[in-house]
């Protein structure tokens, strides 16, 4: 995927229509904190792993 950098995590996943409850998120294999994806830009050549929580049993 190709992105115009600069955008937040919050733009990244209204772009993709993800949802953000039970998301966590990792740029560059560090996890980055829900309370600073408004503020997180992503760099062009990051590196983004998206996980969604999944309950099982």
């Amino acid at each position: 995927m190709t992105l115009d950098p600069p955008i937040t995590i919050t733009e990244l996943l209204t772009q993709l229509e993800r949802q953000t409850l039970g998301v966590a998120l990792a740029i560059n294999q560090v996890i980055i904190p829900k309370n600073q994806w408004d503020s997180y830009l992503i760099n062009d050549q990051d590196t983004i792993l998206v996980f969604q929580a999944i309950a099982g049993g």
